[in-house]
Order: C-alpha cells, then structure tokens, then sequence
C-alpha cells in the first residue's frame, strides 16, 4: 500500500468534485480492510500466545501429576484413589492436547489473514498505480503473486477454480467441504 503520489487521502463520495475517483475510493476500502486485518491479528495474538503458554504448561503439570500418580500403591483406598486419578488425569491431558491442536489451527488461520492482507495491500498498489492498472500482466503478476502464498493443494484449486470463472462462492464452499472432508480423516498426532 504505497503512498508515493500526493493526491488527496479519504473519501470525497459525499461531495464529488472535479477530482473525484472511483479507483481512489477502491484504494481507499481496500487499504482499510488490509489494515482492519492486521490490527484484529495482532490484538489476538497476544491472548492466543498466552493460553498456548498456559496450556503448554498445563500439560507438563499434568504429565507430573500422572507421574506422580503411577507411583500410588494399587491397593486399598490409594488404589481407589489412584484409578479414579488416573482416569481424571487422562481426560483432562487429552483435553489440554486437543486445546494445543486448536492453537495450530488458529495459527494457520493467522498465516491466511496475513497472506490476506498483503494480497489486498498489493491489489491496492495495482489498482492505485494507473500506468499498472490497465495493463493485464500487471494483472496476471499479481494472481501469480497471490497463489504462491497458498500453501496446500486445495486453496491452490480453489484460486483456480475462480480463475477459470467459477463463483467464488462455490470454490469457497467446495474447499470448506474438501477441507472438513480432510479433517475427518486425519487423526492428530
């Protein structure tokens, strides 16, 4: 999002002049929702790294205490005592497990939006730019811009998929389904 020209900053929609531009107000939108983005992401990452920091630590603790527990004699009350310990310290470890699976998930949701937001960043750039914006290489090196920052298969079908004309609707919904799909088969570590 380049500020190298010295034309007017803001919308001036509701009260055109002579100097009124559909592209300026686009520029405008577009470098508001790339920074919309990154603000929401760094205001969560703070929170996010603290509970992954707590849940990390959490099930080191309980690694210690199922430690510990195993030490317990098996019979009398103590036996009692150690299978129902046991059994609450399994649940709660598988509980924090799948806490810290949800934290990568959430971070690969990080990497999108950011890889969002410099993809609107460098649409604004193209769009701004008017020797750029009519000149369709300019155009197909931003797409191929874009679709190196995909990681897996399925978001590299789906940005073709809309290159090739399908509503981008339906290559959403079908790479929610290919993803879901993907879910339900994978087990985690």
């Amino acid at each position: 999002m380049s500020d190298e020209t010295n034309e007017p900053r803001g919308t001036s929609a509701h009260m055109p002049d002579l100097n009124w531009s559909q592209v300026r107000e686009t520029v405008l939108m577009l470098e508001l929702s790339a920074v919309q983005i990154e603000a929401a992401m760094k205001d969560s990452n703070s929170s996010v790294e603290v509970l992954t920091d707590s849940f990390t630590t959490m099930a080191g603790y309980m690694r210690m205490i199922s430690d510990t527990v195993q030490t317990l004699p098996e019979q009398g009350e103590v036996g009692v005592a150690k299978q129902n310990l046991i059994g609450v310290s399994e649940h709660v470890s598988g509980m924090v497990h799948q806490a810290i699976i949800a934290f990568q998930f959430y971070d690969k949701l990080v990497q999108r939006l950011a890889h969002v937001g410099i993809s609107l960043g460098d649409l604004s750039d193209l769009v701004a730019d008017s020797r750029r914006l009519f000149n369709p290489n300019e155009w197909v090196a931003l797409q191929e811009k874009i679709k190196t920052k995909y990681s897996t298969r399925e978001e590299i079908a789906m940005f073709e998929a809309v290159m090739r004309g399908m509503p981008v609707q339906e290559a959403v919904d079908n790479f929610m389904a290919e993803m879901k799909e993907k879910s339900d088969d994978i087990e985690l570590f």
